[in-house]
């Protein structure tokens, strides 16, 4: 139980504070009988239960919640980070398109799906016997624009031991990299329905192809990149030092061919590259929704065009 405990004092790198910081959040966990922890697998949730498993040990839970939104290989990714921890991990089901509230997919959508994902894990933590739920929000959460699965987390009394203890997202993968966890620098993945645009419905169909779109570019060897689905027109994002790969014809001939064949009518390339939030509208300030941010700078405009290498269709 103090095997993480222990290689966070021992890391010499761990800036002070940080690890300061992190043995507070630690120091509150103990202080309950069990906790169980809203477990995606991203770094967030796996510091959190990595903090837990220290402090309560066996009466820590990761609990991972496995809907239409949730792509294959991030539960697979959960699954193996849990085992990185050595924390008991639980994987519960439930649909987000039971509820027409999300199904309509305006600018509460994330609220509606927060709220019964964590309604989902307070359900699981009753079975259990455990009376606190955790999750992953950092202190950078609340200053990232329109966040409304906030307010879930809120309204639910859910316990986030980062965002009390003022761990950002840069300490957060700090305190990961001193634990030896794999997902230190592992990117932000928001769910599957923030492919679709706000405004068009949310259904399974749209979903499975764009997992199954995505899996291609994940296959193909893209890192940063998502599949936008508009009704049936894919609208390929890739990350700008990996622009030029898509910009290969032979790519283009591939991309399409097996988007296609996936129940695309048409694949396009967006060349302003990935960003985060670009199918939600901005808000006043210019903030993206729930899932936010932009990528900067213009590597791409570096990078030589592989026009020889080949794409499996």
């Amino acid at each position: 139980m103090d095997e993480h405990g222990d290689a966070l004092a021992d890391a010499n790198d761990l800036d002070p504070g940080t690890e300061a910081k992190a043995a507070a959040a630690r120091e509150r966990l103990a202080e309950y009988d069990g906790v169980l922890v809203a477990f995606s697998g991203g770094v967030d949730s796996a510091v959190v239960a990595a903090l837990a498993h220290d402090a309560v040990g066996a009466d820590a839970v990761a609990c991972t919640a496995r809907s239409e939104t949730l792509p294959a290989a991030e539960l697979a990714d959960a699954r193996r980070v849990a085992g990185e921890i050595g924390i008991r991990h639980e994987v519960v089901s439930f649909s987000e398109l039971d509820d027409p509230n999300f199904v309509v997919n305006d600018q509460e959508r994330c609220y509606h799906c927060r709220t019964m994902r964590l309604g989902r894990m307070y359900e699981t933590a009753r079975e259990l016997g455990i009376e606190v739920v955790c999750d992953g929000t950092n202190a950078d959460d609340p200053g990232e624009g329109h966040r409304p699965g906030l307010r879930a987390v809120e309204e639910l009394s859910v316990v986030s031991p980062l965002l009390a203890a003022g761990i950002t997202k840069s300490e957060v993968r700090a305190v990961a990299e001193a634990y030896d966890l794999s997902v230190a620098d592992k990117p932000a993945m928001a769910c599957l329905s923030s492919r679709i645009p706000t405004g068009l419905a949310v259904t399974e169909e749209r979903l499975t192809r764009v997992e199954r779109a995505e899996r291609v570019l994940r296959e193909w060897g893209f890192e940063g990149f998502r599949v936008r689905d508009h009704d049936g027109l894919a609208r390929i994002e890739v990350a700008p030092d990996e622009l030029a790969r898509a910009l290969d014809p032979a790519f283009a001939a591939a991309a399409r061919e097996r988007l296609r064949a996936l129940g695309f009518e048409y694949v396009t390339l967006d060349l302003a590259g990935y960003r985060t939030g670009s199918v939600s509208p901005a808000t006043d300030t210019g903030s993206r929704s729930e899932e936010d941010g932009k990528v900067d700078g213009d590597d791409a405009n570096e990078a030589a065009v592989d026009l020889g290498r080949e794409y499996p269709r």
